[in-house]
């Protein structure tokens, strides 16, 4: 523990972990889990040891095994073992359950050809009782789907069913996680998802749970992007509710609203940029990492408006920024925000290039690359800006010793390189070009890094070529003579640089300018020759044209060159010195020690050498002769010093008198459209009267200059450029398994065939042998491979069907018996799947008999001896109570066999808050809600309002107030009394809905109520503001205080035999609808679960919020359907007959 090697001891250990007694076995079992690991040579001895105790009676023991072997397991234990630990996660104690379950996840990644056969094992643990292993095992499901979701999308409706049904928030947001992974991959998921989850942000109050929700909202939307009509609702929704989150004051929770807010950015940008206060707030916030978020954020804020104002908050945050790392960020997104997508929302180029100048007053930042490349970039891009580029550089490269005056600064100083280029690139556009030439070739360059000394050196060649093309133009020899004078004079500092591209550059250069001088002594033209040097424009070059060049045709670049070495050649021998220095050094003797006369003499001729150099910084006087000399403290005169120092470039113009150009072109602009469009209107008939009132968008404002589109030069014939390959070593690369595909027998794992559990489940092929037995071998295997094969298939296509139709949301096909009768809207979606799933489950076993029948017939028919004709047909009669028992999973209707299924075996459970009813509805506003109660609130329900605005009027300061009677009272505010109302927590745009969620306390329950309420609110429009309310009734079924809860045969036997509860019955005549919709319907309506099922007949269960358990019993006849019920108080089940009687008139 305290990271000192062990492995002396690892048999120790091992010892330790065998002990008999728990205390000294979890001592082993921790130290083994610390330092083992997979180069641990013993660590194959305690295979056994681990297996024993896996098996051991204490679940103290199997549980440390099981926690200490997630430490150490290797590729040999998972194999070996993973058998015994698939057996643990059928443990009677959750305890063990849960542990082996987690384990798994560790087996999987070291052997996964285990996970196919522990997949349908582990899928069964999802539906587990007890909720820590439920937990565990949507813990490795969502961990294994995280790296290849789509080998796990058959288990949507499932997780589906545990995310409406679950109250644990982590499971929550594992679930959630899981369905943003998947809905990419099946865009139908999200049209099942988008309600469930918008639900969830609207109840839910832990702030985790609501971030994944949002989160997912977004990848849902993401998906189905215009497939989905009217889903501006649920971004709204999600915006607002990440507003909550920016505006909040625990750090953590705003950067993950800044971090979401980000995603929707991507998608629906107009639906942020309505929040830009809050963000540029953000950039004020203490916390650097926000700030940072922030920024990214505005990244895609930005338009063409608004490019110029964000820009200018942003330099204010470059003046007062405090740190470097910060500052560089700063600039970085300034960079990035004007240069996106080829600088589509710079209008005014002059401004930009103004601000880049103003960036380059940044002391001690390491970006100054950036700034060079975007100055060359926009200088070869925008031709029409060329000639104020060229201006702003000039004046940058006179005051370069500015630039490159402090040595922290000396990432700044990378301007100059752009500066230099552009002069020297564009020299035709400059003003005073032998300024300019001088300012290059100043001595204080020589302290320059030496590439950018060395573009000096290539453009001063370039500037010199132009001056000299005008001067002989302007027939001013002898201004040409002075010119090459200067170039020969000063050029030899560059020589003597340290550089050596420097010294090669200036060296080529001085000879030519030499040999110019010559010719110029002849009187011999020679600007002509010089600027042919630099002639034509320069494209950049694609990054990749190296790696795209093709290979020539016979070259080998893995051969060799020259004849390789032999071997022979002595290793001792010494290599020659290949340059001269090198066998002079070698040669030197060490240098004798100099006396102190020698050293006092050298000593004064340096002090000699720094006071003769005016860049050489003289050292202070001492402080004792200073302080002789200085005044007393009270004469030295107090100075107020302006710390901030402005971002300003002496010489140039500043961006913000650019901001102000640009507003005013603009003006000009929108002027002269304004009056164009006069005109023609002028020309058709009269104008409108709303066309005054003109909104500007983007693709309104032109830009001052364009952008040319410079194509980057490849090389011919270029090989398009390989992909990155996947990281070999990626352990989730084997777990990529298609799970959905039936289990070979070789996949299966060795000792799993020799468990009496695979016999019992197949009495079937127990009993084949038998009779098979005089018949030939060959036969005998071709069966059970087509037995094999067909069950394979059919099972791969109930999956898929199963999949496909939860998703689906079109009718059934026509061979489904269609409904006779029409049903309400809420259930119409839903009862066609109920048809489906249930004949589809009937057929099944139909099919699977007859096939058995007809493969019986054929041997029978080449078997003649009637001996086996007989124990054929007791075999048949032997197995078919088996296979009725068996089979109780599947709904036999035709069987007669009752089987325990649960609401969601019969039918997909539906999504909640899909049975809104119309509550109340005028020309401003339409009220729609829904009531539903909840078993950990106790006496609550939640009653969910859907308010619609109808009109053109903007709706704020909504509230709703309801009559609170002695049984039912509306959960107000802390602080209210009875008569206040509940603020609702949005406003109301035009055309836009929003639900809002009251809870109510509930007293009694057994009768129904209805309750008085109003909503008032303001309505705004151009006239003006006015109050207005609505009236409305909430009606309180007694159907709305239960839940639906699943309840097996067993349970609800035990609850009919009780004794405790009374009976009551109803009759409805006149119903035509089949039986499978109209119990879906009671279903739906009424929320309740299906117990069991016999033709025609149903047991149906639910539960009050209040703990009232209901039982019924539907039958169906010819033409009416009868209902026995039976409760725990017989008022409450009386009253919910009469509902359900009124339910079941309308079929």
């Amino acid at each position: 523990m305290l990271g000192y090697d062990i492995s002396w001891a690892a048999f120790n250990i091992i010892e330790v972990m065998s002990a008999s007694k728990f205390t000294f076995k979890r001592i082993g079992y921790l130290a083994a889990s610390q330092c083992f690991h997979e180069g641990t040579d013993v660590i194959m001895l305690t295979t056994n040891q681990i297996r024993k105790d896996l098996s051991s009676p204490s679940q103290y023991d199997t549980g440390v095994a099981l926690t200490g072997l997630s430490c150490f397991v290797t590729s040999d234990l998972a194999r070996d073992l993973a058998n015994d630990i698939m057996t643990l996660m059928s443990h009677t104690k959750p305890y063990i359950r849960k542990k082996a379950v987690l384990i798994m996840y560790k087996v999987f990644l070291k052997y996964p050809e285990s996970l196919r056969p522990a997949f349908p094992r582990l899928k069964e643990k999802l539906e587990d009782p007890d909720p820590g292993v439920q937990s565990a095992a949507v813990n490795v499901i969502c961990e294994l789907a995280r790296r290849n979701p789509k080998n796990y999308l058959s288990l949507a409706p499932l997780f589906f069913k545990l995310m409406t049904s679950s109250t644990n928030n982590w499971v929550l947001i594992k679930i959630i996680k899981l369905f943003g992974a998947l809905t990419p991959l099946e865009p139908r998921l999200g049209k099942k998802l988008i309600e469930p989850l918008t639900n969830l942000i609207h109840s839910t109050s832990a702030m985790s749970l609501l971030y994944e929700c949002v989160n997912t909202v977004i990848a849902v939307l993401i998906s189905l992007s215009s497939g989905m009509p009217n889903h501006s609702a649920s971004i709204q929704l999600c915006v607002q509710k990440l507003r909550i989150l920016i505006e909040d004051s625990d750090q953590n929770l705003k950067y993950l609203g800044l971090l979401a807010m980000s995603k929707i950015l991507r998608t629906h940008p107009k639906s942020v940029q309505a929040h830009k206060d809050l963000v540029l707030q953000c950039l004020d916030d203490k916390d650097e990492s926000i700030r940072l978020r922030a920024l990214d954020l505005l990244y895609g804020m930005v338009s063409k408006k608004n490019l110029m104002e964000i820009v200018k908050k942003l330099m204010t945050h470059v003046d007062k920024a405090e740190g470097t790392t910060y500052r560089d960020e700063l600039l970085t997104k300034i960079i990035d925000i004007c240069s996106q997508s080829n600088y589509q929302h710079i209008t005014n180029f002059e401004w930009y290039i103004s601000i880049l100048v103003e960036l380059t007053r940044l002391e001690g930042t390491r970006h100054g690359h950036l700034i060079a490349a975007q100055m060359l970039d926009v200088a070869i891009r925008v031709k029409a800006i060329r000639r104020f580029a060229v201006s702003q550089m000039s004046v940058l490269l006179d005051s370069a010793h500015l630039v490159a005056s402090s040595t922290q600064r000396n990432g700044i100083c990378e301007v100059l390189y752009a500066a230099a280029w552009i002069c020297g690139e564009f020299s035709e556009h400059l003003q005073e070009p032998h300024q300019t030439l001088e300012a290059m070739l100043r001595p204080k360059v020589t302290t320059l890094p030496g590439h950018i000394q060395a573009v000096y050196v290539q453009n001063v060649v370039k500037l010199y070529a132009s001056i000299l093309q005008q001067k002989e133009q302007d027939s001013d020899a002898e201004a040409a003579q002075e010119l090459t004078q200067l170039m020969v004079e000063r050029l030899p500092q560059f020589v003597q640089s340290a550089d050596l591209e420097v010294q090669e550059r200036a060296s080529c250069i001085l000879q030519l300018v030499k040999h110019i001088q010559k010719l110029q002594a002849k009187d011999v033209p020679v600007a002509e020759e010089v600027s042919a040097l630099f002639a034509g424009e320069l494209n950049p070059v694609a990054p990749k044209a190296q790696k795209k060049v093709p290979v020539p045709e016979g070259l080998d670049l893995d051969a060799w060159i020259n004849e390789p070495p032999s071997d022979s050649e002595s290793e001792d021998e010494m290599p020659k010195a290949i340059f001269h220095d090198e066998e002079q050094r070698h040669a030197k003797q060490q240098p004798p020690k100099a006396d102190e006369e020698e050293l006092a003499r050298r000593r004064e001729a340096r002090k000699q050498e720094q006071a003769n150099n005016p860049f050489y910084i003289k050292s202070s006087p001492s402080p004792q002769k200073r302080y002789q000399d200085a005044p007393g403290v009270e004469h030295i005169p107090v100075v107020q010093i302006d710390l901030s120092v402005p971002l300003k470039v002496p010489g140039l113009p500043t961006s913000e008198q650019y901001v102000k150009l640009e507003e005013e072109r603009r003006h000009r602009q929108r002027l002269e459209k304004d009056r164009r469009k006069k005109k023609r209107k002028e020309k058709k008939g009269k104008p409108r009267r709303h066309s005054s009132l003109h909104t500007e968008s983007d693709e309104d404002i032109a830009p001052a200059q364009q952008v040319d589109i410079v194509t980057e030069e490849m090389p011919e014939n270029a090989l398009p450029s390989d992909e990155d390959d996947k990281d070999p070593n990626d352990p989730y690369r084997a777990l990529d398994i298609d799970l959905d595909k039936p289990l070979a027998d070789s996949e299966k794992l060795p000792i799993q065939k020799h468990r009496n559990a695979e016999i019992s489940k197949s009495p079937e092929k127990e009993d084949v042998p038998v009779i098979e037995k005089k018949s030939k071998k060959p036969k005998k295997k071709e069966k059970k491979h087509k037995e094999r094969n067909r069950e394979r298939r059919k099972e791969k296509e109930r999956k898929s069907e199963d999949l496909d139709f939860w998703l689906s949301t079109t009718p059934p096909p026509a061979t489904t018996p269609a409904p006779s009768t029409p049903l309400p809207p809420g259930s119409l979606q839903e009862e066609p799947r109920v048809n489906t799933v249930i004949e589809e489950e009937c057929e099944e076993p139909k099919r699977q008999e007859q096939d058995d029948d007809d493969e019986e017939e054929e041997q029978d028919a080449e078997k003649k001896p009637s001996k086996h004709k007989k124990k054929k047909h007791k075999k048949e009669k032997e197995e078919k109570p088996k296979d009725k028992k068996k089979s109780k999973k599947k709904l036999t209707a035709n069987d007669g066999v009752a089987e325990p299924l649960e609401n969601g075996a019969l039918d997909e459970p539906l999504p909640p808050m899909s049975s809104y009813s119309l509550l109340a509805e005028n020309s401003y506003v339409k009220m729609t809600y829904d009531i539903q109660g909840s078993l950990q609130k106790d006496s609550q329900v939640t009653v969910f309002i859907v308010l619609e605005n109808q009109s053109s009027s903007f709706l704020k300061s909504m509230e709703l107030n309801v009559l609170d009677s002695l049984n039912t009272k509306l959960a107000r505010p802390e602080g209210s009394s009875v008569h206040d109302g509940v603020p609702v927590p949005f406003h109301l745009p035009p055309g836009i809905s929003n639900e809002a969620q009251f809870v109510f306390t509930i007293q009694s329950i057994i009768m129904a109520q209805k309750l008085k309420g109003t909503l008032s609110f303001i309505a705004k429009n151009d006239e003006g503001s006015t109050h207005e309310k609505l009236d409305f009734k909430l009606h309180f079924s007694c159907t709305s205080y239960l839940i639906t809860t699943p309840c097996y045969s067993d349970a609800f036997a035990k609850l009919l035999e009780s004794g405790d509860l009374s009976m009551s019955s109803i009759k409805v005549d006149g119903i035509n609808m089949s039986f499978q919709n109209l119990l879906t319907k009671i279903c739906f309506h009424h929320h309740f679960s299906v117990v069991e099922r016999v033709d025609s007949c149903a047991s149906l269960y639910s539960r009050s919020i209040q703990g009232h358990h209901v039982c019924l019993l539907v039958k169906k006849g010819e033409k009416s359907v009868s209902v026995d019920g039976k409760c725990s108080d017989a008022t409450l089940l009386s009253n919910l007959l009469e509902e359900m009687k009124a339910t079941l008139a309308q079929c």
